[in-house]
């Protein structure tokens, strides 16, 4: 396998699905792998929410202009699928992933400089949709001579993107993979990142995103990642997980003391992220996901015209369920396998079993390995 290189491209002056404007956009990306000669091989990774450009194999140094990149992301998040002779082959495939476009990882985002200001952008970057993330890969897929993908593949929030890629684009590909996500933000999600976005704005030091140069909103920021954190894990595994001391807060508790050693770890997983992470960009991410609609981002009119591009494109779909997912519940891949099965695109359902929620599939390889290397091998 060829090195990892990591690089930065260009995307110039841009401007978005709801009007906004980025000027002079750069997107950070990173590569495995090595492309054949007619450039057929080539894979493209939508990350997760808080994931990285960077899959597979360690990287300490820190991507240009992060100051974010705590030993907890030197391993590739996904090392344990993305590899040599791993489910999606780096001997085999030319593998590429992109840190999203208002991303805090090397990509511009509200803690980016805006170039025509000299100041960080903050509370002027403007909302995204999944469309704007989706559409910023076509300069890079130019940028590297890709006119066509053999697979496109996303966990998460990273399916929302792969099936946006799919059928904004699907000239552009073969084989899609998504894995734990869904075709429509439900009403349950949106509540849930309603409550994340309450508490970031809530946070004394919040400014109205206007907090570089002074305090961050850590608590508001801790606050919102404890929330969605107990959707990611089963509540089996917070027993296994949960710290045997208790942690004592004075910055985030005054009254209240800290009474259990799951109250304890969730503090551990909040306190944790606000070090790897940007207030900002988390809320323009959860911000375009609570208003994803697979629909509207794909400018169709029905599911059916919007899958009827699949089709026409020859695509073939793989779509995993999680049965202990409580992010993305398994119904909602089940909605996307029946506007599929409509259209009569090609598509395999897996529902995983699994006790460890909706991090499934970041923990057990062995459950999504066989389907995965079945489809990229066919």
């Amino acid at each position: 396998m060829a090195d990892t290189k990591s690089s930065l491209i260009s995307l110039g002056d841009l401007t978005l699905r709801d009007g906004g404007r980025i000027p002079s956009a750069q997107l950070a990306y990173a590569t495995w792998g090595t492309l054949n000669e007619d450039r057929s091989n080539a894979v493209l990774i939508f990350h997760a929410l808080s994931g990285t450009h960077h899959v597979s194999g360690n990287h300490p140094e820190a991507p240009e202009s992060c100051n974010l990149w705590t030993e907890e992301l030197h391993d590739g998040w996904w090392d344990n699928i993305v590899g040599p002779g791993k489910a999606i082959d780096t001997d085999r495939f030319f593998v590429i992933c992109a840190n999203y476009l208002g991303g805090c990882y090397g990509s511009t985002g509200p803690s980016s400089t805006n170039p025509e200001t000299g100041k960080v952008f903050g509370s002027t970057f403007p909302h995204l949709n999944v469309s704007d993330l989706v559409d910023a890969q076509i300069p890079l897929l130019d940028h590297l001579k890709i006119s066509k993908l053999h697979s496109v593949v996303g966990p998460s929030v990273g399916g929302l993107c792969t099936l946006t890629f799919a059928t904004r684009h699907p000239e552009k590909v073969n084989r899609v993979i998504a894995i734990a996500s869904g075709f429509k933000t439900t009403v349950l999600n949106r509540l849930i990142l309603f409550e994340q976005i309450l508490a970031i704005e809530n946070d004394k030091h919040f400014n109205g995103g206007d907090y570089y140069g002074s305090e961050h909103p850590r608590i508001g920021l801790a606050l919102a990642r404890m929330i969605s954190h107990k959707t990611f894990v089963h509540l089996d595994t917070f027993e296994k997980r949960a710290r045997r001391d208790l942690l004592h807060e004075e910055e985030m508790l005054s009254w209240y003391q800290v009474r259990d050693t799951f109250q304890s770890y969730m503090l551990h997983q909040g306190k944790k992220f606000t070090e790897r992470f940007d207030a900002n960009t988390y809320l323009r991410i959860i911000d375009m996901w609570s208003r994803y609609n697979a629909v509207l981002e794909g400018d169709a009119t029905s599911p059916e015209d919007l899958f009827t591009r699949c089709n026409a494109a020859g695509h073939k779909f793989l779509i995993f369920s999680i049965d202990s997912d409580f992010c993305f519940y398994p119904e909602e891949q089940a909605e996307v396998v029946k506007h599929l099965e409509e259209a009569s695109v090609d598509a395999v359902h897996i529902t995983v079993h699994s006790a460890k929620g909706h991090d499934s599939f970041l923990l057990e390889p062995e459950l999504y390995t066989p389907y995965i290397r079945e489809l990229l091998a066919d």
